[in-house]
């Protein structure tokens, strides 16, 4: 009769759909793959359960009125456009005011999410979980929660981290150990020389090409230690869904696999790659088509740091007057928090006539839409990970300034290891002279030309690998074939 039982247990497994709770790291960077993360999961036939918060919801609304009405659920118009999703969406509060400005007091919203958040999401879990008793269930979480896996446990689900960056920051922190064990991280870490050459999957780095937090010195700060404490919880995971391509870290993947299950399915982009059929930007896109369209084809610089990264008044200033004195067109993202909430036009005095005949600035943009414009030539960034890839899907060589987090990883990615950009400055503080030259070389150049010839062949990888036989399709099978596995063990 047992045997008979769980012979019957495991048929209606089979049967019954896979579900999925999927919650998301309140920034836009990290929204944007989460949202391409839900649709490829239910479009292989998950029931997933996407967690938003009220502010990134509300955010969402404002910014997309024409697009969500009666600020609805954002997967709305994804349904429509492919049947057979099975997409519930809610909100829950992170603890703060909706219009508390968590831009300007970071530490204070990064305290909401590790002590407020996950209170207001275990009640909402329970309340879900309850509503489907028998339906096999895992959480997916930003790898970046330090309390996903125990939060998974109390419910008894299974436990499956989503990294949104690139394969070696992850590497990198699975292995800090050695990196402490050899002097590069911590006290008087900043004076070590020499190349970081021991850590498994990664040939040599630089202690410059770890994370920014770990740069810092001083290792018991709030940022480290949250960072460690969510990586950690990362490794407690069942399995680890990352938006990268085997083919481009393959030996770093190797090496992350000897810890957790890691499944490789990047780059995450929506069909089309400009069609996003689900509402995620935090501000409201200027559309810049006609602009673009005016400019020859291969002539402009486009120019945005992101959608959370800060930068100094000093080192923009400098990048204005580089812009300037360099004569090219240009199309510059300034979002209004760049340097902080308290100076929402941080550029130089009278800089914006200077360049008005070849320059268009706005507050926020459709990315996507303008890399892959015609007239786009290179793009000056600060390397995030959703800017990389979509910039190398497009053909786009980097100017490289990473400001924060993983965009140091990110660079020597793009720089050292993949060739497809270039620094924008070698060493800082950065320079408006050497910003000129550089961005005179990356649009008209031979380094430009050097830069798009090799990104070519970066970009056919990620081609292939979203492809029906690619790399990350056939990850995303093993992912769901294993994971079906491990339920009918349980």
């Amino acid at each position: 009769m047992e045997n008979n039982n769980n012979s019957n247990s495991n048929s209606n497994h089979e049967k019954q759909k896979l579900h999925a709770i999927l919650v998301v790291l309140p920034q836009q960077g990290h929204v944007i793959p989460f949202v391409h993360l839900a649709i490829k999961l239910a479009s292989k036939g998950f029931s997933i359960t996407f967690i938003n918060t009220d502010h990134i919801h509300h955010k969402i609304t404002l910014s997309n009125a024409t697009v969500l009405e009666d600020g609805g659920d954002i997967f709305v118009e994804a349904r429509k456009k492919y049947s057979g999703l099975d997409i519930e969406y809610v909100t829950i509060t992170d603890g703060l005011p909706l219009e508390f400005d968590r831009s300007l007091y970071h530490d204070q919203w990064r305290g909401a999410t590790t002590y407020c958040f996950p209170a207001h999401l275990e009640l909402a879990v329970s309340k879900i979980v309850r509503s489907r008793p028998l339906v096999p269930c895992c959480l997916v979480a930003d790898s970046y929660f330090v309390w996903a896996s125990k939060l998974a446990s109390k419910f008894g689900l299974f436990h499956v981290s989503f990294w949104t960056e690139n394969a070696m920051v992850l590497d990198i922190y699975f292995h800090r150990h050695l990196l402490k064990e050899n002097g590069h991280i911590g006290p008087g870490s900043s004076v070590r020389k020499g190349s970081i050459d021991y850590i498994p999957g990664i040939k040599s780095l630089n202690r410059t090409d770890l994370t920014s937090y770990l740069q810092e010195e001083d290792l018991t700060a709030f940022h480290p230690q949250y960072n460690f404490q969510a990586l950690d919880d990362t490794r407690r995971a069942h399995f680890i869904l990352g938006n990268t391509v085997q083919e481009l870290e393959a030996d770093t993947i190797t090496a992350v696999e000897a810890h957790v299950p890691f499944y490789a399915i990047g780059p995450l982009f929506p069909p089309g790659f400009t069609k996003m059929p689900v509402a995620t930007s935090l501000w409201a896109e200027f559309d810049c088509t006609l602009w673009l369209d005016s400019k020859p084809p291969s002539s402009v610089l486009y120019v945005s740091f992101g959608s959370y990264a800060h930068i100094s008044k000093e080192e923009l200033e400098e990048i204005a007057n580089g812009i300037k004195l360099s004569g090219v067109n240009f199309l510059w993202v300034i979002r209004p928090d760049m340097v902080s909430s308290d100076d929402p036009d941080p550029l130089p005095d009278g800089f914006r006539d200077e360049v008005r005949d070849r320059g268009m600035i706005v507050p926020w943009t459709c990315q996507k839409a303008v890399l892959s414009h015609r007239a786009i030539r290179g793009f000056l960034t600060h390397c995030g990970w959703n800017s990389t890839l979509e910039s190398i899907w497009c053909e786009v060589p980097l100017l490289c300034f990473p400001l924060l987090t993983d965009q140091f990883t990110n660079r020597k990615l793009i720089v050292d290891d993949w060739k497809v950009g270039c620094n924008l400055c070698e060493v800082k503080p950065v320079k408006k002279e050497e910003v000129m030259r550089k961005i005179k070389d990356l649009i008209s150049g031979t380094i430009g030309c050097e830069l798009h010839k090799r990104i070519k062949g970066i970009k056919q990888m990620l081609h292939d690998a979203v492809t029906i036989e690619g790399s990350s399709e056939e990850n995303v099978d093993r992912f769901i074939k294993e994971l079906k596995i491990a339920i009918q063990k349980k």
